[in-house]
């Protein structure tokens, strides 16, 4: 079965080896048909303690490393970057 990969915004950093990433999401709402935002913050695994908080990162799904985290972060996303036109 696939690994699950997800895309965040790092919004703590306090703990030695481990990020909390928050996962935005847009889901439709049942009866009115809005278009609405739900998140969800994912403990993540960062061995190098090199993610700061503001940064977009790409985490994937691991066995659980310890009771809350079983995702590692696997890169940044660069959000900066200008899309080639040509």
């Amino acid at each position: 079965m696939p690994k699950r990969v997800l895309t965040g915004v790092v919004v703590s950093e306090k703990t030695d080896k481990t990020v909390v990433v928050k996962v935005e999401r847009r889901v439709k709402h049942g009866l009115y048909g809005k278009i609405i935002k739900r998140s969800k913050k994912y403990h993540a695994h960062d061995e190098a303690n090199e993610f700061h908080e503001g940064e977009t990162v790409r985490i994937e799904e691991t066995a659980p490393i310890s009771k809350l985290k079983t995702w590692k972060v696997i890169e940044r996303v660069d959000t900066h970057a200008t899309p080639n036109h040509a």
